[in-house]
Order: structure tokens, then C-alpha cells, then sequence
């Protein structure tokens, strides 16, 4: 533009029309800075008149010390103007982000993130130990009248079962338990991995800590996935057609002992197909000296 105009001593605004730009964009000049004024660091209280910005952070700071209140900025401009604020939620946004408080530090987390998905759905195991699977059944109980739950750990490599809980509650601390006695029993084999649906004593914050804490790798299948668990989900079919749609039962306790027969029956009789019709005892004494050897290695 500026050689254009000392050459032939046109106007700039000739110029400017002959190639067909908009005026306003050749005289503008960049501001160097933010756009928008400067935020303001007061705000009108209606008791109070002006007040400053730290005063307000301590009015939102005393709100969410409420025991029953966790709010975003929207509904906390809504609290602020019942105490006599007159603030917009576009300015207390910027106050609460400045001072971390649009998400709070105390939140109970239960959602299970930053938790393992399992990558292949087919395990291939090489010894027992090797990948252990559990869920829980619902087991209906007709004097009571409710159900109860059976909670089951199945080894992959031989089909064993290594323990279960039967009871008519099954909260995160029944599952630590259970797992702590299982793998004190068998003194604590190292590189194992456990997989479990995204049941929400499985998902716990101290289930997956307590796992961590042992070294135990935990893995969880993806949504309506069954077949990533499928051994421990064929064993509660197995027990579906063998147990409780054969066995009339009226009581927990009766269930209870008929249960502990069946697992005593399944890992020393029951003869398995996949392992080559033999039990899985049998399969597990072939291949126990495996895990030993694993713990002398690592």
C-alpha cells in the first residue's frame, strides 16, 4: 500500500478501493493486549456497598463449606444474589477458576476412572495364577423372600475355584477380605492379574488401591461384555443348571452347605471338557510347581 501511494501518488483510500478492501481493516492497529476491559477487582454488595475480590472468594468458600452443597458457578451466582450480591455468573466464573473452586478437592470418587480395560477378550494362560476372574450371582431365597449373592474367584489356567462369599450383602469390604485370605492362602504369587465386570464393589477406590498396594494387576471388561469374563460367567451357568434349577431349597443356610458341596464337587469330580476331561485339581496339581517357579524367577 505504502509503495503504491509514493510511486503514483494516489489516495489511500482509492487505493483501498481499487483492490476492494474494507477500510476499517487498514487502519486498525493491534491493541497488544487482552480484548475486553480490565476485570473488575470490586463488587456491590447491597449491605455492605463495595466490596473486594478476596471478600468475595470468602462468601463462595463459606457456601461450599455447607455439607450438602457442591455447585457449579451458575447456581452459586444464584446463592451470591439471595446474600445480597449483585454479581453476573460470567465474572464469578472468572473468580471461581482463578481460586480452583468450579471443581472441589473432596469429592468421593465412585465413577472408577483411570481404571484398566481388559485389551483381549480370549485369555491365553501359561500356569495357574496367571489371570483369576470374579463376579457375583444373585441367588434367590424363598423364606426370605430377597436375594442373596455369591461372590466367586475362578483360576483361568485350570478352571479351580479358589474362593467364594456367599451372603446376602456384598459391599467393598467383603471383597478386599475375600481376596486379602485368598492370596495369603497361596502366599502372595506375584504378577497376577484379576479381571471383574465394572460392578461397584469391583470399581471401589479401595478395591483398586488395596489390589495396587499387593501388586495384583486389576482389569475390567468393557460394558455388556460377558465373554470377557467368560470363565467365571460359564461357572455361574454351571451352577444355574446343575445346582439351582435342580436343587429345591427353601433357606439361606440350606443353599449355604449345598453350595460348598458343589465347589468341593467341581474342583475335585466334575470332569472338565476345555482341560481335557480330567478335573480341575488335577489340572492344578499338573501345573502348581509352575507358579513356585514363577516366585523363585521374579
Amino acid at each position: 500500500m505504502d509503495v503504491i501511494y509514493k510511486k503514483y501518488a494516489i489516495s489511500k483510500t482509492k487505493i483501498i478501493d481499487m483492490v476492494g478492501m474494507v477500510h476499517s481493516s487498514y487502519y486498525r492497529r493491534p491493541s497488544l493486549g487482552k480484548k475486553g476491559n480490565t476485570p473488575s477487582k470490586t463488587t456491590y454488595h447491597k449491605t455492605n456497598g463495595w466490596v473486594d475480590q478476596n471478600t468475595v472468594i470468602r462468601s463462595v468458600k463459606d457456601i461450599l463449606s455447607h455439607e450438602f452443597i457442591d455447585c457449579g458457578y451458575r447456581l452459586m451466582t444464584a446463592y451470591l444474589k439471595r446474600d445480597g450480591y449483585l454479581i453476573n455468573h460470567k465474572k464469578l466464573y472468572r473468580i471461581m477458576k482463578e481460586e480452583g473452586l468450579l471443581k472441589l478437592e473432596n469429592r468421593i470418587n465412585r465413577s472408577g476412572s483411570g481404571r484398566k480395560f481388559v485389551k483381549f477378550r480370549k485369555v491365553k494362560t501359561s500356569r495357574p495364577f496367571e489371570c483369576l476372574e470374579m463376579d457375583i450371582k444373585m441367588v434367590w431365597i424363598p423364606s426370605a423372600g430377597k436375594n442373596a449373592y455369591l461372590l466367586s474367584v475362578i483360576d483361568v489356567h485350570t478352571r479351580k475355584i479358589l474362593k467364594d462369599y456367599f451372603s446376602f450383602s456384598i459391599k467393598q469390604a467383603q471383597v478386599i477380605e475375600l481376596l486379602s485370605l485368598l492370596f495369603l492362602d497361596y502366599e502372595y504369587p506375584e504378577r497376577v492379574v484379576i479381571r471383574s465386570d465394572n460392578g461397584s464393589q469391583f470399581i471401589a477406590r479401595s478395591v483398586r488401591e488395596y489390589l495396587g498396594l499387593i501388586g495384583v494387576q486389576q482389569e475390567f471388561t468393557h460394558v455388556a461384555t460377558p465373554e470377557e469374563n467368560a470363565h467365571i460367567e460359564a461357572y455361574h451357568g454351571i451352577l444355574k443348571k446343575e445346582v439351582f434349577n435342580r436343587v429345591d431349597y427353601r433357606t439361606f443356610g440350606e443353599i449355604q452347605i449345598i453350595l460348598k458341596r458343589y465347589v468341593d464337587f467341581y474342583n475335585n469330580t466334575r470332569l472338565h471338557g476345555l482341560l481335557g476331561r480330567i478335573t480341575p485339581m488335577e489340572k492344578w496339581n499338573q501345573d502348581k510347581q509352575l507358579i513356585l517357579m514363577n516366585n523363585l524367577t521374579a
